[in-house]
């Protein structure tokens, strides 16, 4: 009963949201072109909302940084089996692997655990009439969605994550690239 009274709120807030914001469902450009975004670097971001507002898309900006949200069963990752990592699509750093996900029926990607306990930042958020829990990246602070007490073992917990503020990397590419690298640097 506790998780349908969840998703319900869940559902009745992604309605709410899209009546008042009218995003579309599609992701078109995220900060890769900032010099803020990194895969490597950890260290703090702290940009304005003006200049993310000239950065992001307005999809990525509306979620990220006016903690909006997408349209629920939208996400190209919502039922997405690949095995890699995401990223936040802002910042670059890393979230959430791709064992930690699973197929909640909440209508955006779903992740039992976080990559770590500094990747994202928790905050209480009591807006649209609910108490809830706000995820935010740990890099850059920008708004990922909301985590319930209401997912599998073995952490009991659902982040249910935007997924127009998600990057993936598939775990094949990622190894290439790390094996190019490897190779380049040892001069072979």
């Amino acid at each position: 009963m506790k998780r349908k009274i969840a998703l319900l709120f869940c559902m009745l807030s992604a309605v709410f949201l899209l009546n008042c914001y009218g995003q579309s469902s599609t992701k078109t450009e995220n900060a890769k072109k900032s010099p803020e975004y990194s895969r490597t670097d950890t260290s703090k971001v702290n940009v304005s909302n003006k200049d993310w507002q000239k950065i992001l898309s307005p999809e990525v900006y509306n979620v990220a940084r006016l903690k909006g949200t997408e349209r629920p069963f939208t996400s190209e990752y919502e039922h997405s089996k690949e095995i890699g990592t995401f990223y936040c699509a802002v910042c670059g750093n890393a979230l959430f692997k791709s064992d930690a996900k699973y197929e909640s029926g909440c209508g955006w990607p779903s992740f039992f655990e976080p990559i770590s306990k500094k990747s994202i930042v928790e905050a209480k958020d009591n807006s649209l009439g609910m108490s809830r829990i706000e995820v935010m990246c740990g890099r850059c602070k920008s708004h990922l969605g909301h985590v319930f007490d209401d997912g599998p073992p073995p952490t009991g917990l659902r982040y249910c994550i935007n997924g127009v503020v998600l990057d993936f990397e598939k775990a094949k590419t990622a190894e290439k690239k790390y094996n190019s690298k490897k190779k380049a640097n040892s001069g072979s």
